[in-house]
């Protein structure tokens, strides 16, 4: 039988670092594409405090994701137990893209063992309004046999400039599939790669930056 969590803490957080793969669901407000990614590279999801969550968002040939948080926040991720105990994790919640240019983008990479790793558009923030485990019987026994290493290898030979580049080509990047917009481009500079002080003039949102979440 499910249960739900006030926190994200002990075996639950012990679960969620284990597991090698989870996927992301979003989706527009009116009508449009549903959208779930799968989310993998190990160390790109860290637990930040009780009820907050962070992923890195990669470069790839969409921004579904990021589009959808842009438009209403709502977003879940689950993670599945290919081994072991049968379980399923989901955390729905409120997700929030903290593009390159943020002030508060170096101090939430650096949470990351990858975070200075090229080929990042953003962090992606998710405050918990619901945590949730269930059975998760039917999910099938799946062997882990290691990370791909071909997204890493393949950004890595890119430099940032290239790597900007490769955003502003891809059709379905600055703009969702229904048209929503999603990655700002041209891509914002990282905050900590900026010229003189460090600190960016404004943010990609046009919002005075917060302060990163505790944890």
């Amino acid at each position: 039988m499910g249960k739900t969590y006030d926190r994200i803490d002990g075996r639950l957080r012990d679960f969620i670092d284990a597991q090698p793969v989870f996927f992301v669901a979003t989706a527009p407000v009116d009508g449009g594409h549903v959208n779930v990614s799968p989310k993998g590279r190990s160390g790109s999801l860290t637990v930040l405090d009780e009820r907050t969550v962070a992923y890195l968002d990669f470069g790839g040939s969409g921004a579904e994701t990021i589009a959808h948080l842009r438009e209403n926040g709502r977003i879940t991720l689950m993670w599945c137990a290919f081994d072991g105990p049968p379980n399923i994790v989901r955390v729905h919640g409120t997700g929030e893209p903290v593009f390159r240019d943020d002030e508060r983008f170096p101090a939430l990479a650096a949470r990351f063992p990858d975070g200075d790793k090229p080929a990042i558009r953003a962090v992606i923030v998710v405050t918990a309004t619901r945590i949730s485990d269930t059975c998760g019987f039917a999910v099938p026994f799946m062997e882990y046999r290691g990370e791909r290493t071909l997204h890493e290898e393949h950004f890595g030979r890119k430099s940032d400039p290239e790597f900007a580049e490769y955003c502003a080509k891809k059709p379905h990047v600055g703009a969702s599939l229904d048209g929503l917009p999603a990655l700002p481009l041209p891509l914002p500079p990282r905050a900590d790669l900026s010229p003189g002080s460090g600190t960016p003039a404004a943010t990609s949102t046009g919002t005075p930056p917060a302060a990163a979440p505790a944890g």
